[in-house]
């Protein structure tokens, strides 16, 4: 079905191509799985099947790309467009209409196709993605995994042969992204669809791939079996980790298939727990007290109690829609209460003039490109060492920490999600707010950058600075957060210690706590740790 024939691509001013030598077919009815660190060329492969590059994107393509028979060269993403749906890291950047039922209605109306034809399969999308609710929204008042559930539905409502997926369940829920992959599955299975899907969240997806291609700057790719690949790849998720500390062989790529292998591991733990974080000291640097916040017809939050402490990292967690960006947005003045109240650092936020709150708070949206305004990597670091007050050179130390080898003349539109990421993150912590609020940080991020960023927030919680982040990555909540708040309809429904909070909740247990439970473990740092690896 696609076929890579010594395919490379190289963008102007870079010096290596980011794809060299790709020579590849991907079959009918497959689930291919793209992993690799961040900046390997993940997305620029799936841009080659999909006609962006080099039609759009720009850079020069060698070699041949071929989809259902039709060379990408020769043909330009809308003659593309019946056979390759694509959806990308950015799901707001797909959308042409305003409402939900409309968007998923646009791509069939492109094509033509008969009215109850288009009915019908709106339904069915509506159902299979949990988004009847919504049909009447506007996008714009929709969450950020909500969008990206709308943005994959438009795609699978046109019945493409190749999907093309970058990042898909980056911005979703548990739930939700179990109910996505199911959907894939059926697609790969029942239909013989094939899907090319880029992924750094791994312990979501790559037990369902039936073959990985490992992408990786400098290396030959390699395509091969999931186990095989995991086996040395230097992006594998926690059960895999797990397998390797614990000598595990074949690799388990799912919680299933490495319970069956844990019994002597939870024995050698038995008796054993996890070092527990003491609670906060001093008094809370923000808080919510009773806060309820209206966003036109929805109650996003209802009668929220939140201190924030310093020294301590919360995770905000809960189903897509649940009021998480709302009650950031809330600490940073964003939004009025409706009723209760708010304080940060002694300041109503929403009464602030925001040259002043930003010395008390710095907040990471889920959206990098609102914080970016520059035009290079080193303007926009310039910038913040200015605005911060910062010695210069602070944030560009700061992004070459978090992932190294990102270009001083590299626009920010021209980076990969997970590079616009580490450049808005470094902006803000380079003022070294005492509270720092993140939404979603780890969107588009491996895991080599994943322990980066646990690594910095550790260092500013430990210097007396509050993080609240806002999160659906279990795995990062597990490594790094001392408390867990889950919310459900605006209101909390969980507030406690972390260890206690996941573990208690079967969609929000990170890899680790499924495997050894009933035991107190959550990750692989731990569990090497207590065994003296």
């Amino acid at each position: 079905m696609i076929t890579f024939e010594q395919v490379s691509v190289r963008y102007e001013g870079s010096a290596a191509p980011v794809l060299d030598g790709l020579d590849l077919t991907v079959p009918e009815g497959e689930l291919c799985l793209l992993v690799g660190p961040s900046g390997s060329g993940k997305s620029t492969l799936l841009g080659t099947v999909s006609g962006l590059v080099p039609h759009f994107t720009g850079g020069v393509l060698h070699g041949r790309v071929t989809v259902g028979g039709r060379d990408t060269r020769e043909h330009r993403p809308r003659e593309l467009a019946d056979l390759v749906g694509t959806v990308g890291q950015d799901p707001s950047a797909h959308f042409v209409t305003d409402t939900v039922e409309d968007e998923l209605a646009y791509g069939m109306e492109s094509l033509g196709l008969p009215g109850d034809v288009m009915r019908r399969r709106v339904e069915e999308t509506l159902d299979l993605l949990g988004l009847a609710d919504l049909r009447d929204r506007a996008l714009g008042s929709l969450s950020g995994g909500q969008q990206q559930r709308v943005a994959i539905g438009s795609v699978l409502t046109v019945h493409p042969r190749v999907l093309v997926l970058d990042e898909p369940t980056s911005a979703l829920d548990p739930g939700a992204a179990e109910e996505v992959l199911a959907v894939l599955q059926r697609l790969v299975h029942d239909l013989g669809t094939t899907v090319l899907m880029a992924e750094h969240r791994l312990e979501r997806v790559v037990q369902y791939a039936d073959r990985v291609l490992l992408l990786a700057p400098g290396e030959p790719p390699v395509l091969g079996e999931p186990a095989a690949v995991m086996a040395h790849s230097p992006v594998h998720p926690p059960v895999v980790a797990l397998g390797r500390l614990a000598g595990w062989r074949p690799l388990p790529l799912s919680v299933r298939d490495a319970r069956r292998k844990a019994a002597p591991l939870r024995e050698r733990l038995d008796g054993r727990t996890p070092p527990s974080a003491g609670a906060p000291t001093g008094s809370p640097l923000a808080a919510s007290d009773r806060l309820a916040v209206r966003r036109g017809p929805v109650h996003a939050l209802r009668g929220v109690d939140l201190p924030l402490h310093p020294g301590e990292i919360t995770a905000l967690m809960g189903r897509n829609g649940a009021g998480k960006s709302t009650l950031l947005g809330s600490l940073v003045g964003l939004h009025a209460p409706a009723s209760g109240s708010v304080r940060v650092g002694g300041r109503t936020p929403h009464r602030t003039r925001p040259a002043e709150l930003i010395r008390e708070v710095g907040l990471v949206p889920q959206d990098p490109r609102d914080l970016l305004y520059g035009e290079s990597v080193a303007a926009e670091c310039t910038a913040a060492d200015a605005d911060a007050g910062a010695a210069p050179g602070t944030c560009r130390a700061l992004v070459e920490r978090l992932l190294p080898g990102i270009a001083d003349a590299a626009h920010p539109r021209d980076l990969s999600e997970g590079q616009r990421l580490t450049l808005a993150l470094a902006v803000v912590l380079t003022a070294r707010p005492p509270l720092l609020l993140l939404d979603e940080p780890t969107r588009g991020l491996d895991y080599a950058a994943k322990a980066r960023l646990v690594e910095i927030l550790r260092g500013l919680a430990d210097e007396g600075h509050a993080v609240l982040l806002a999160t659906h990555d279990v795995e990062l909540a597990a490594e790094l957060a001392h408390r867990t708040v889950i919310l459900a309809e605006g209101e909390v429904v969980a507030d406690g210690p972390t260890a206690e909070v996941v573990v208690s909740s079967p969609a929000f247990a990170p890899q680790v706590a499924k495997v050894l439970a009933p035991g107190p473990w959550l990750t692989v740092r731990q569990v090497a740790e207590a065994i003296g690896a």
